[in-house]
This record gives structure tokens, sequence and C-alpha cells, in this order.
């Protein structure tokens, strides 16, 4: 499994921010943040720092502001987290993580068919 660190909730809502900007400053992520948080700039500010610290985020530094930029795509993020989620919770089986899943939840026709076809996929 990747070394890639865990980012906290928190540190998530930044990186979303990042990742749709493709990059941004720290006003900018300030101003994304204020609308869905009720966090002060000075956490925002300590959230960025603390992605700069785990190579999660880059910085280019300027005056008079610093630029921020993401190290890791997202969906290479998302792919690790996922297969992080599934070895812990499902021992490593992905079917155990889909059989669970249909167990608990009515899947739509629509829903079925997206599965065999991403079954079908990967068994060709």
């Amino acid at each position: 499994m990747e070394k890639l660190p865990k980012i906290s909730d928190s540190e998530w809502k930044v990186m979303i921010i990042v990742w749709k900007k493709h990059s941004a400053t720290s006003t900018e992520i300030i101003d994304a943040l204020k609308y869905t948080t009720q966090w002060s700039p000075k956490t925002i500010h300590t959230y960025i720092k603390r992605l700069v610290d785990k190579k999660i985020l880059g910085v280019i530094k300027s005056e008079p502001i610093n630029q921020y930029y993401p190290i890791i795509l997202e969906e290479e993020y998302k792919t690790i987290e996922t297969r992080r989620f599934i070895e812990k919770v499902y021992e490593g089986s992905l079917g155990l993580l889909i059989s669970n899943f249909a167990k608990n939840k009515k899947l739509s026709e629509k829903e079925v068919e997206e599965l065999r076809r991403l079954i079908d996929k990967q068994v060709d």
C-alpha cells in the first residue's frame, strides 16, 4: 500500500478547492471555505500548512501571496484511500464490500447494470 499521508476531513475540504482550481492562493481558499465552514482564516492557514508539510500541497512562494498546487492528483488520492478503506474494513475483499453494500441498499436496475458492466470490463 502506498505510504501517502492521511488527510483529515478538514484538510480534505481544502484539497477539494485546490484540486478544482488546479492551484489557488490562500485568499482564494479562504474565500471558498467561508461559505461552507465557520473557520477563521488562521485555521485555514493551519490546514494549508499541514498539507504542505505532508507534501500533499506544493507551494510557489512569491510576494505578496503564495500559490498552492496539488502534488497528489485527486483521482490518485481517492484510489489510495479507497484501497485503505477496503483493506481496513473488508480485509481487502472488494467482493465483501459489494455484497455488504448490496444487502443494505436496494440497488436500482441502472446501478446493477453499471456494476455488471464494470465487472465484465475487469474480466476481459
